[in-house]
């Protein structure tokens, strides 16, 4: 119980070092300095106004100097980073599985929230992320390094494939090349089968959610990014792929 704690604790940190990725890698400044801010009058933040979590309820969601509302994504996103760290523990225990499965989940929350807010995905996230995926599958039991290899190739041919087709025929970008090296960086973490798992979930989600987005807005050329819908359907695939890929096949035995 002790363990737990402390690691969610410790994943409270993290969710506000993830804050400051979100909000300040898409404008190319440096995450570490200066010291965090406020986005609105730029007075620095004291320590105990940056406390995660905490912090935020007592300040009942402003900044303390210029009574500006603070975001909700900042104590969201710190809520799930403080859970995701002792939940892979709960699941794995200590080993390269822990440390393999909160790593590819820290890599999905910021690249989620980029994308939704910028339409844009960071090579600076994701390469290092395809990296991370293919050196993990080396000490992996259950989890081969030819299986990430794979993963890698046919995720990233495929989207590139769709990005091609899709310019050809719309005669317009279909598909970025942020979303290629996203995939690419799922198939490291999670395989060739459950990338093509991932890639039918993403899509689904995108078409359904995408559609209510788009008849709300009523605007038939807004554009919803992709990316959003793949790392929802990645995290999904990491813990319960095999489980639907093992219910789909069984239908045809």
């Amino acid at each position: 119980m002790v363990i737990l704690l402390f690691l969610f604790f410790l994943g409270l940190c993290i969710g506000s070092f993830l804050n400051v990725v979100v909000y300040r890698l898409p404008k190319n400044e440096s995450i570490i300095f200066p010291s965090s801010h406020c986005p609105f009058c730029n007075h620095k933040i004291s320590w105990y106004d940056n406390i995660p979590l905490l912090s935020f309820l007592l300040l009942k969601g402003r900044c303390r100097y210029c009574k500006k509302r603070i975001s909700f994504q900042y104590p969201v996103v710190e809520l799930i980073s403080g859970i995701i760290l002792p939940l892979s523990f709960f699941l794995y225990g200590f080993n390269f599985r822990f440390f393999a499965t909160f790593l590819f989940l820290y890599l999905l929350v910021p690249l989620f929230l980029i994308d939704m807010r910028h339409r844009v995905i960071p090579d600076k996230i994701t390469i290092p992320g395809i990296i991370a995926g293919f050196a993990f599958s080396f000490f992996l039991k259950s989890f081969q390094w030819f299986e990430s290899l794979l993963g890698i190739a046919v995720g990233g041919g495929i989207l590139l494939l769709t990005a091609v087709v899709g310019r050809w025929i719309l005669k317009k970008e279909a598909m970025g090349m942020g979303d290629v090296m996203l995939f690419m960086m799922v198939g490291a973490f999670l395989g060739w089968q459950r990338i093509l798992l991932t890639l039918i979930l993403a899509s689904f989600l995108g078409s359904i959610i995408g559609g209510i987005i788009v008849a709300r807005k009523k605007k038939k050329d807004r554009v919803v990014p992709f990316g959003p819908f793949i790392t929802i359907a990645a995290a999904i695939s990491y813990f319960w792929g095999n489980l639907l890929i093992g219910k789909y096949l069984s239908f045809f035995r």
